[in-house]
Formats: structure tokens, C-alpha cells, sequence
């Protein structure tokens, strides 16, 4: 999912080079269109990526929509975070980057985990909790 943002576009054009197929909207505009979208894709080719903080942070903090796509699509989250080699680093509150031309970047799977759904909001939070904190060390750097 990439905002529909001018700055998503320039996003959503490299991931349409490397061969993702972009669904556009965010959890403040068109999310659940979106998200609806995401999971008919994620069922249809069994691989999607999400960004887990959303499209106004605050940074490293995981917001539901991953585990919602989860549990609808019945699939594993695996968590995987990127290291550049060298980058521009943009004055963010994400500390949004861009790999150089030709840098070397290092890709970082963790340990697939799955979720099983659950409809109270306790244990709800509680799974969205269990995955923050794993993903934290790798979003705060």
C-alpha cells in the first residue's frame, strides 16, 4: 500500500519497475478500499509487503492494518527490514531513505509468525504489541 501522495507516485513508480504491483491509499485516505485490495491481491499471489508504521508515524510504531491483512488473508507475516550500503537520508519523522546508485543493500528476513485471528481487542492489541516489538530494533536505527 502507497499513498496517493505526490511523493507516493515517485514510490509507487520504482516499485512498478521492480515488479510490485502497487495498491494506493493509506489509513487516512481510501484505507479500507485498500486494504480490501491488498488482501484480494495477497490471497491471488501469496506475497505482499507492508509498511508497518503508516504514512504518519510515529515512527516504529506498528499500526493494525498488518495484522488485519493477516488474519484476512489467513496468511504469515514475516518481518524484513533493508540496510543500505550508502544512502540519501531525507529530514523525515520516518528517516525515510533512498539507496544510492549501485550501493550494496542488505535484505533481513526474521522468522515467519502467525497470527491467529482473534476478535476481542485485547488480545487484538496484544498481538499488534507482540509485533512492534520485534520489528523495533530493526524500524529505529
Amino acid at each position: 500500500m502507497i499513498s496517493q501522495s505526490s511523493d507516493g507516485e515517485v514510490i509507487a513508480g520504482v516499485a512498478k519497475l521492480t515488479g510490485w504491483h502497487t495498491v494506493r491509499g493509506s489509513s487516512s485516505k481510501d484505507g479500507r478500499m485498500a486494504l480490501s485490495n491488498i488482501i484480494s491481491r495477497l490471497k491471488e499471489t501469496k506475497l505482499a509487503a507492508h509498511i508497518l508504521d503508516g504514512p504518519r508515524g510515529p515512527a516504529g510504531e506498528v499500526k493494525a492494518g498488518a495484522i488485519r491483512l493477516a488474519h484476512a488473508a489467513d496468511a504469515v507475516i514475516v518481518p524484513f527490514h533493508i540496510i543500505p550500503q550508502n544512502a540519501w537520508y531525507f529530514n523525515s519523522w520516518d528517516k525515510f531513505f533512498l539507496p544510492k546508485p549501485f550501493s550494496r543493500v542488505s535484505l533481513y528476513f526474521g522468522k515467519a509468525i502467525k497470527f491467529k485471528m482473534v476478535t476481542d481487542p485485547v488480545s487484538f492489541e496484544a498481538q499488534r504489541k507482540q509485533l512492534e516489538e520485534i520489528m523495533l530494533p530493526a524500524l529505529i536505527t
